[in-house]
C-alpha cells in the first residue's frame, strides 16, 4: 500500500478548530481571553470574602459554584482550544506566547479552589447537611462539597498553603525540572551502519527484530543515564523530601495518603489489587517462555520485552484511514449503537487531527471542551495497526467525556485511575475484533504479543515501580538515599515484579523513568494498573448482564465523576474493590491470552 492511500477520501485527517473560537494569535480570540481573566480575576477576588458555610449562606454560595462552574468551563475550553492549536503547529511561536498567557493566570485558579476548600475545612455532617438542603443547586453537587472538605484536610493553613506554593517553584517542582533539562539533554552513542551516532535518549529504541541492536541500545543507554545518577539522586531525594515535609506538617499517615486521596480509592483496594497481582502473574512467564523460544534464545532479557516476534505478522503493511475509521466505527457498533454512532459524529463532524505531517508534537490526545460538549482528539496517523489502536484509545476517552455532558461542571472530572476506563475498554474490543478478523496464525500471534506485553507492563513493570517508590519513600523518612542504594532498590524490585525472569536488568530504571520525577502528581504509576486491570474487568463482566452491558457501562463511566472508585464499580457492576472477585476476573482474560499465545505458538516450537 502507498503513502497516498494513507491519505483519506471518505474521513477527513485534520480536524474542524475553526468552529470553536478564531485562531490563537487574532485580536478576536485575544478578546476572548481578556474576557476570561478579567471575570477570573473578579471570581477569585470574590472568593476571599465567601461567609461561612450555613444554611443561611446556601443561596450566596450556589451564585458562587455557578460563577466557578461557568468560568472554570470557559477555562477548560480555552486551554483546549489553544493546546490542540499548540500541537497541530508545534513551531509557532505567538501560539506558544498565548499558550504562557493563559498558564500566568494559573495561580488565580488555586486562589479560587484554595478559598473553597477552606471554607469547608472542619465542617460537620450535620452543617453539611443543612447546606446542601438549603439549595437544590448544592444538593445537586454534594459529592463535589464532599471533596472539598476532604481536600480541606491536605492543604495547609491559608498563609502557610500560598508560601507552600510559591516556594515549591523554586524548590519541589524546579528539581523536577531540573530531571526534565538534564534527560532532555542527555546523548546516547549508538552503532549505525558502523558509525557512532549520538541520539537523544527518545530516539533510542529497544524494539528492534535485531538482538544485536537490542542489547547494544540498551547497553549504551544504561551507560549514558549513569553519567547524570548522582544528580538525578539528588533530584529524587529533594522531591520526596519535600512532599514529606509537607505530609508531616498535614499529620498523615504515610506517603500513600494522598495518592490515595487524589485516586478516590481506599488503601485495601490498592492493597488487595497488589494481592491479586503478585499471586497470579506467574501465568505471564510462560508467555516469557515461549517468547524466548521463538526468538531463539534460553531466556529474556530486560531489553527483549518488545521484541518483534519474527513468526508474527501484523496483516497488511499499511491500514488506510479510511478503513481504521470504518473497522472501529464496526467494532464500537457491535457493542452498543450510541457508542458507534458517536464515532461516526467524531468523524464527520471533524474531531480528529490524525495527518502525518511536519510540525505537529508527537504523540497524541483527547482534550475537552464542556462549554461545546465536544472533545477534539490529536496524533499521527501512519497506518500502523497499533495506529488503528491508538485511535479507538482517544475515540474511548472522548466517548467518556460525551456521556458526562449532561453532568454538572463540578461532576464531571474524574481521577486518573479512572481516566482509562473507556479509553482502554475501546481498545480491548477493538482488539478483540481484530483477533477475529486476523487471517493467519503469524497476524494472531503479533496480535496477542501485543496484548501480553501490555499485560507485562501493567502487571510487571508498573508493580516494579510502585515497589521501589514506597521503600524509597519508607528509607526517606530516616534522610537521604544515596545513588547505588537506589539502585539496589530498583533491582530488588525488579527481580521481586517480574519473578526473577530475566537474564539482565535495568540499573538505570530509577533515572530513566521520567515518571519518578513528575512533581505535580505523587506516586504517578499505580493508578496505570488501576485502569487497566478496571477496563479487563468491566469487560468481563458483559456476560452477566447481556443486553443491559452497554447501559451498564454507560453508567460506570457517570459515575466516575460523581462517585468514589469502590463507589462507581458496586453501584453500578454489583462488585467490591476491596475484595479479590473482581481482580480476578480481570486477570482471568490475561489468563485466556496466554494460554491462546500458547496454543498459535505450537506449531513454530
Amino acid at each position: 500500500m502507498d503513502d497516498h492511500s494513507i491519505m483519506a477520501d471518505k474521513y477527513a485527517l485534520t480536524w474542524d478548530l475553526d468552529s470553536l473560537f478564531p485562531h490563537p494569535v487574532t485580536a478576536e480570540f485575544k478578546e476572548h481571553l481578556d474576557t476570561y481573566r478579567n471575570d477570573l480575576k473578579a471570581l477569585a477576588d470574590d472568593s476571599e470574602s465567601l461567609p461561612p458555610i450555613g444554611a443561611e449562606s446556601a443561596s450566596h454560595w450556589a451564585d458562587f459554584l455557578d460563577r466557578v462552574s461557568q468560568i472554570f468551563s470557559d477555562s477548560t475550553d480555552l486551554h483546549a482550544f489553544v493546546g490542540c492549536h499548540a500541537a497541530a503547529d508545534a513551531e509557532n511561536k505567538l501560539i506558544h506566547q498565548t499558550e504562557a498567557a493563559l498558564a500566568a493566570v494559573g495561580p488565580l485558579r488555586n486562589q479560587v479552589f484554595t478559598n473553597i476548600e477552606a471554607a469547608f475545612r472542619g465542617l460537620s455532617d450535620d452543617n453539611l447537611n443543612a447546606f446542601c438542603e438549603a439549595d437544590e443547586r448544592l444538593a445537586r453537587v454534594r459529592f463535589f462539597l464532599e471533596e472539598c472538605r476532604l481536600n480541606a484536610d491536605l492543604r495547609l493553613p491559608k498563609d502557610q498553603e500560598m508560601l507552600y506554593a510559591d516556594l515549591s517553584v523554586d524548590g519541589l517542582h524546579a528539581w523536577g525540572r531540573l530531571y526534565d533539562r538534564l534527560s532532555g539533554e542527555l546523548k546516547v552513542e549508538v552503532m549505525e551502519k558502523g558509525e557512532l551516532v549520538r541520539k537523544s535518549v527518545g530516539q533510542v529504541r529497544m524494539d528492534s527484530a535485531e538482538r544485536s541492536v537490542r542489547q547494544n541500545n540498551f547497553f549504551a543507554t544504561e551507560k549514558a543515564w549513569t553519567k547524570i545518577t548522582d544528580t538525578c539522586a539528588d533530584s529524587l531525594n529533594h522531591i520526596a523530601g519535600a512532599r514529606l515535609t509537607r505530609y508531616r506538617y498535614l499529620g498523615l499517615e504515610d506517603h500513600l495518603d494522598v495518592p490515595l486521596h487524589y485516586n478516590r480509592m481506599q488503601r485495601q483496594t490498592l492493597n488487595t489489587m497488589w494481592d491479586v497481582v503478585s499471586q497470579r502473574k506467574q501465568t505471564l512467564l510462560k508467555f516469557f517462555e515461549r517468547k524466548a523460544q521463538l526468538l531463539g534464545l534460553k531466556k529474556l532479557s530486560w531489553y527483549d520485552q518488545l521484541a518483534p516476534l519474527p513468526q508474527a505478522s501484523t496483516g497488511e503493511n499499511k491500514i488506510s484511514y479510511d478503513d481504521a475509521c470504518d473497522s472501529i466505527i464496526k467494532t464500537f457498533d457491535e457493542f452498543s449503537s450510541e457508542l458507534g454512532d458517536f464515532a461516526r459524529m467524531s468523524f464527520k463532524d471533524r474531531w480528529i487531527e490524525a495527518e502525518d505531517r511536519s510540525g505537529k508534537r508527537q504523540g497524541g490526545f483527547c482534550t475537552g471542551l464542556p462549554t461545546r460538549k465536544q472533545s477534539r482528539i490529536f496524533m499521527t496517523y501512519t497506518g500502523s495497526p497499533d495506529d488503528m489502536s491508538t485511535l479507538a484509545h482517544e475515540l474511548g476517552h472522548a466517548y467518556h467525556s460525551f456521556v458526562l455532558r449532561g453532568q454538572p461542571y463540578f461532576l464531571t472530572d474524574y481521577p486518573m485511575n479512572l481516566a482509562e476506563t473507556a479509553s482502554t475498554f475501546a481498545e480491548a474490543i477493538l482488539g478483540d475484533r481484530r483477533l477475529a478478523d486476523a487471517k493467519s496464525t503469524g497476524e494472531k500471534l503479533g496480535i496477542l504479543n501485543s496484548m501480553l506485553s501490555d499485560s507485562v507492563a501493567f502487571m510487571m513493570n508498573i508493580h516494579t515501580r510502585f515497589l521501589f517508590e514506597n521503600r524509597f519513600h519508607v528509607e526517606r523518612k530516616d534522610g537521604e538515599v544515596s545513588a547505588d542504594r537506589l539502585t539496589e532498590l530498583m533491582l530488588e524490585a525488579q527481580k521481586e515484579s517480574y519473578l526473577d525472569a530475566f537474564a539482565d536488568w535495568s540499573n538505570v530504571f530509577w533515572i530513566s523513568k521520567l515518571h519518578f520525577y513528575i512533581t505535580g502528581m505523587p506516586f504517578y504509576n499505580f493508578p496505570y494498573t488501576f485502569g487497566y486491570l478496571l477496563s479487563l474487568g468491566v469487560y468481563s463482566t458483559a456476560s452477566e448482564f447481556g443486553d443491559s452491558f452497554p447501559e451498564k457501562y454507560r453508567e460506570l463511566l457517570i459515575a466516575t465523576g460523581c462517585m468514589t472508585a469502590e463507589d462507581a464499580v458496586k453501584s453500578t457492576l454489583g462488585y467490591d474493590l476491596t475484595q479479590p472477585d473482581f481482580w480476578h476476573k480481570s486477570i482471568d482474560i490475561v489468563d485466556q491470552r496466554v494460554a491462546e499465545f500458547l496454543k498459535l505458538s505450537d506449531e513454530f516450537v
